[in-house]
């Protein structure tokens, strides 16, 4: 592509990107999951909480774009024999992803996020982030998922099943 061409092109590329962050307020979400773990780190794990926050753009009545940022924490298992005990540390992360979500029908979304979880705790480098899920709208601007969550550690895979609520402000869905 020579520089005339990209010259040409760039004020089109500019002018969407404008449009896509002047109306992602609309698609603002805010929302809290608890799960269990799977896998791997099922003995070191007893529950998972987590809470996510992001910007989902709605180009149509049938999916949407956007980012998310989130936390999760894995709270430890305890040990305890007759004269030992032993607690595990807590494992954290900070997920941060893409997110899509397609509308079947105007009361269930499918979905996920995709993008790298930081490692917060103590020897944890953090890994790739998936997060396929389903979700069921049950009121105007709230919805109840249900989501597997896995991060690719390397030597061994964090995965937990999680059921969660998500509200949304001055969401596009609000209005369809």
């Amino acid at each position: 592509m020579t520089f005339k061409k990209i010259r040409q092109f760039l004020p089109f590329v500019l002018f969407a990107l404008t449009c896509t962050i002047a109306s992602s307020q609309e698609g603002f979400k805010i929302g809290a999951h608890g799960g269990i773990p799977l896998g791997d780190l099922n003995d070191q794990i007893g529950i998972v909480i987590g809470a996510d926050i992001g910007y989902l753009w709605a180009p149509n009545k049938v999916f949407d774009l956007g980012v998310k940022a989130g936390f999760i924490h894995g709270f430890p298992e305890t040990f305890k024999a007759e004269t030992v005990s032993v607690k595990l540390p807590s494992v954290q992360f900070a997920p941060i992803a893409a997110s899509v979500r397609i509308w079947a029908v105007k009361s269930f979304s499918f979905g996920g996020d995709i993008g790298h979880a930081i490692g917060l705790n103590k020897g944890n480098d953090g890994g790739f982030y998936y997060r396929p899920q389903i979700g069921f709208q049950v009121g105007p601007q709230s919805e109840i998922n249900f989501s597997y969550t896995a991060i690719d550690l390397g030597e061994a895979t964090w995965s937990t099943v999680t059921i969660g609520y998500m509200y949304t402000f001055l969401s596009a869905r609000h209005f369809r």
